[in-house]
């Protein structure tokens, strides 16, 4: 029981203690930020990606396409 009351309290002090300090929030904001960005930006090329694999009846598969194409030589 003691443990438990003690991790509660550790727990508490460490919330209230993030929640007021503002390094912190910026730090959660940026962060949120970022993952929504970056959610975002997946979902887009998810949906890329599902219509190159869609294959209309009478059109050619467009992953294919995107599989056999090749690459720009690279300049390094």
């Amino acid at each position: 029981i003691f443990n438990r009351a003690l991790g509660y309290v550790v727990n508490e002090f460490l919330v209230q203690g993030l929640a007021n300090n503002r390094a912190f929030q910026r730090f959660a904001v940026r962060t949120s930020k970022t993952f929504e960005n970056l959610s975002s930006g997946v979902k887009q090329v998810r949906e890329e990606v599902s219509e190159q694999i869609r294959d209309p009846r009478g059109h050619d598969n467009g992953l294919q396409a995107v599989i056999l194409t090749p690459r720009p030589a690279s300049s390094c």
